[in-house]
């Protein structure tokens, strides 16, 4: 038996720069009748950039609706049209300066499929070289650079609290340990 909600009305509340609102009313498949409010995003990447030392480069940003400062790894939304592969290049270089030679992809996931589609396009980037970061007119980023054991140990520390981070961490050790 399949759990599927049909849709039957849709009411947008929000339209916004990075993310629409909507009320979907559904019909469960019991045939009882629920609301969901689904927030629409575009899609995004996030740059798990490795160097030749074993670090990873993480950005630490002040995040409004967690008040507080949030050690991550890149990331950033897809422009309209844009691939992944592009928007990962491009994010990785205004956030942090750094350009890789290779850029590979390690996964995709739903961020919170509770309440959103925002979907996270992960890749690797190596064969990094450092340059001049450009990030938006309201970001204000440092750049960090931690061993990417450490960055493992952070998480289980509680000290990393980035879900992207934390798939992050964990995707690339394992991809690399199944690689060698």
């Amino acid at each position: 038996m399949g759990f599927e909600e049909k849709t039957m009305k849709t009411e947008k509340i929000y339209e916004g720069k990075i993310l629409n609102l909507r009320i979907d009313m559904v019909e469960l498949p019991d045939k009882k009748y629920s609301k969901r409010e689904i927030v629409e995003h575009p899609g995004a990447v996030a740059i798990a950039a490795l160097t030749d030392d074993n670090e990873i480069i993480l950005v630490k940003q002040y995040r409004k609706a967690v008040e507080k400062e949030l050690v991550e790894i890149p990331a950033g939304m897809l422009e309209i049209s844009e691939e992944p592969r592009e928007a990962a290049v491009r994010e990785l270089k205004e956030e942090t300066g750094f350009s890789a030679d290779k850029m590979e992809y390690i996964c995709e996931f739903y961020t919170s499929p509770g309440f959103t589609n925002e979907k996270l396009y992960l890749f690797l980037a190596t064969g990094l070289k450092a340059g001049e970061s450009h990030p938006e007119n309201d970001e204000y980023i440092d750049v960090l650079k931690f061993k990417l054991d450490n960055l493992v140990d952070m998480v289980w520390k509680g000290q990393i609290l980035d879900s992207k981070t934390i798939i992050g961490a964990f995707a690339v050790s394992s991809y690399l340990q199944n690689k060698r």
